[in-house]
Parts: C-alpha cells; structure tokens; sequence
C-alpha cells in the first residue's frame, strides 16, 4: 500500500506551479498612470527590457530606465470575480522591476482567486540621485512612491469600471517593491507630490497588504524600524511572509510586525526555515516557501476579501 503521508511533498513539488500561478500570461488591458508627464520627468518612456540571465531556468524578464509608469491590468474570468484587487509591487532593488517572476505570475495566481490583480510597472532608479528630495524616506523610493499612491486612488476611483469594491483594494510587495507596499501601508496620509487632479483627492490608503520579503526596512545599525514606516492605528492588516535564511534578514518583516502589534493593528507573520530572497512563487529546492501562497488565501479568505460580492 502506498504511504501517502511520505508521498505528499512530492504531490506539493508538482502540483503547486500550477496552483502558484507560474504559466503568465499577457495583460488584459495597460493603463498610464499619469494624465501627462509623471512628477518631475521630462521623458515618457515605457523601459528598456534587460537581456534574460542564462543562470535562470526559466528566465525572468526585468525592465529598467521607466520614465513613465504603467498599470498591467489581469482580470478573473466573471464568474470568480470578488470584487477585491491588488496592486503587485515587483522587486528589483528599484533598478529595474521583474514584471513576470514578482509581477505577472503572482497576477495569474491572484486570478485563480478571483482577484483583479494590477502590476504596477513604477518609476526605476533615477541615473541622478539628487532627483529625490524628500530625505526621509528610503533612497530611490520617493518616485516608486509617488506611482503607488497614485495607482492606487486611480483603481479606486475607477472601481466601478473593473466591478470592484473600492474597500477592498489591496497591495502585494516583493522585496524592494514589499518596502514600496510597506511604505504605501504607513505613508497614505502623506503624499509624496504635489496633487495633479481629482484622482489624487481620492484615498491612497490600501485596505490590506501582502509583504513578501520586504526589503531594508529596518536600520542597519540598531535593526529596529526605519523611521519612514510610520506605523500607526490606521495602517491596513497586513500579511508578512519571510525566509530565516533571507541574506537580506528575517528581521525586515519581523520588526514591521512588531511594530504593527503595538499598534493594535491584525497581522499575521510567516517565517520558513529557508526559501532564500526573490523567488516570488517559483519552486525553491528543499523548501516549502512556495506554499507561502496558500497561507495567503487563507488569510484573505478569513478577512473575507475572497467572499464573493454582488
């Protein structure tokens, strides 16, 4: 007789790139963010596609040099629809943004959920430094914040037209892109530009968030919580997910935790033995972080984001 208890990782290792989302596919619709030139820009270019690494089996696609951001927009089919969304953040340290391994596949996943997922392709590393000016916030996020917080109200405001509740919107970040969802969760309150229109009197604030191996966090001399965060009562529940052995440490994802906690806010923290960084949903050898989201439809099942709405 088979032992089915010593045959169900295997049964994980197969099954949960299809469960996962990993086949990507293209965007149901692209939408620019801004009405004409993003905040402080004298260029409108879409990004420069970096050659794939040989190393990478399969390949991840990573842009660069984005002046003018977009919104790639994956739809469910109707009849699984939730009326909730998410806004996915890629990483890619702010140099580039990995569209498909932190972007589209989590997409086609989130489909599968009935979520209306949005991959916001935000503004990359600016080639001069001096372009943020706003000192307190991570180097090189203040442009990625500017485009978040903008994605945001636009989906919001036109809520109605994709069939979504407008509190049920939502924020999924991947390593530098899970700082851009964290600083998102604290920040809303606070926008990081001048206000160009009616959309931007629209709230920015997402109603939850997901932070996958969020990345630099913390400060690197006391590991305590960067004052950027400004955690508060009013920050959304958030979902963290990490690796112990992440070289980017553990410790992201834990204090942002702790500072939640304090506040009294609902949030849920996952660590696995290992899983490294940047992996997104792909298989990790000798890890189960590829069932990272599983435990995420858990979690918004619970908080009833996953309840079907009429």
């Amino acid at each position: 007789m088979l032992n089915f208890r010593r045959l169900f990782p295997v049964f994980i290792l197969f099954v949960l790139p299809s469960v996962n989302g990993l086949r990507a596919r293209e965007p149901d619709q692209i939408i620019d963010l801004w009405p004409d030139l993003a905040p402080g820009e004298t260029t409108a270019v879409s990004g420069l596609r970096l050659p794939r690494r040989a190393s990478e089996n399969p390949p991840a696609t990573r842009i660069k040099n984005i002046t003018k951001p977009q919104v790639h927009i994956f739809l469910p089919s109707p009849e699984k629809r939730t009326g909730c969304a998410v806004l996915i953040f890629p990483g890619g340290g702010y140099n580039y943004v990995v569209v498909d391994k932190e972007g589209s596949e989590a997409a086609s996943w989130l489909n599968t959920q009935g979520v209306t997922a949005f991959v916001v392709h935000y503004r990359t590393r600016a080639i001069d430094a001096a372009a943020q000016q706003n000192s307190e916030l991570p180097a090189f996020s203040e442009r990625p914040l500017q485009d978040g917080q903008r994605a945001i109200s636009l989906i919001r405001e036109r809520a109605s037209q994709w069939e979504l509740k407008p509190d049920r919107i939502g924020v999924l970040g991947f390593s530098a892109g899970g700082q851009l969802a964290a600083l998102l969760a604290t920040r809303f309150n606070d926008r990081a530009y001048a206000p160009k229109d009616r959309t931007d009197e629209i709230s920015c604030r997402p109603d939850f968030a997901l932070l996958l191996y969020p990345w630099q966090l913390i400060d690197k001399k006391t590991e305590q919580l960067a004052s950027a965060f400004t955690v508060s009562n009013q920050c959304p529940p958030t979902l963290l997910v990490h690796a112990h052995n992440d070289p980017h440490t553990s410790l992201n994802s834990v204090q942002f935790y702790c500072a939640l906690k304090q506040n009294g806010i609902e949030a849920e923290l996952h660590i696995y033995r290992n899983g490294g960084h940047g992996n997104g949903l792909r298989p990790v050898e000798d890890s189960s972080f590829p069932t990272w989201p599983v435990r995420a439809a858990d979690w918004m099942r619970q908080k009833n984001y996953l309840n079907r709405t009429k």
